[in-house]
């Protein structure tokens, strides 16, 4: 795959977002995490065209947030399931960053339609930034701080 202008930047952001930033990834990334893999169920459920899909699972597979496996059923033609690898796994934080903003900012009448709990007590997990000793860390004490790589345009 050709590298674009924007994976080539030096901004982490914008060669992250040449990969994901398009709306229908994110969405099928939500539904990932949910237990989907297969093409038609990620279609079915997003109203999605199947060309847009197919380019964006392609997309997530060409960069390793994703992997293509063959299947078949009895009778059937072969078709294709996606399976998050690692470094998918690790989007798990940034989608439910965005549900939790968004369930802050832009609630819903009814409420959250997700909610992230700790597996073995149920409780409620928020995403957040932790220090090096896993304490939450209040978002008015972060800095971002530039590197000295950082190209000074």
């Amino acid at each position: 795959m050709p590298i674009t202008k924007l994976q080539n930047s030096s901004c982490a952001v914008s060669r992250s977002l040449s990969v994901l930033g398009e709306r229908w990834t994110f969405l099928i990334l939500r539904l990932a995490f949910e237990g989907e893999t297969r093409f038609e169920a990620f279609r079915s459920s997003l109203g999605i065209a199947s060309d847009v899909l197919a380019d964006r699972l392609n997309t997530l597979v060409d960069f390793g947030v994703m992997t293509k496996e063959a299947y078949q059923e009895a009778g059937r033609r072969t078709r294709h399931e996606y399976h998050l690898t690692a470094a998918g796994q690790e989007l798990h934080v940034v989608i439910a960053g965005l549900q939790q903003w968004g369930d802050d900012h832009l609630p819903w009448k009814e409420g959250p339609t997700v909610l992230r709990q700790i597996h073995e007590t149920a409780a409620p997990a928020r995403v957040a930034f932790v220090d090096e000793s896993g304490c939450e860390v209040p978002l008015d004490q972060v800095d971002a701080v530039r590197t000295p790589s950082y190209p000074h345009e």
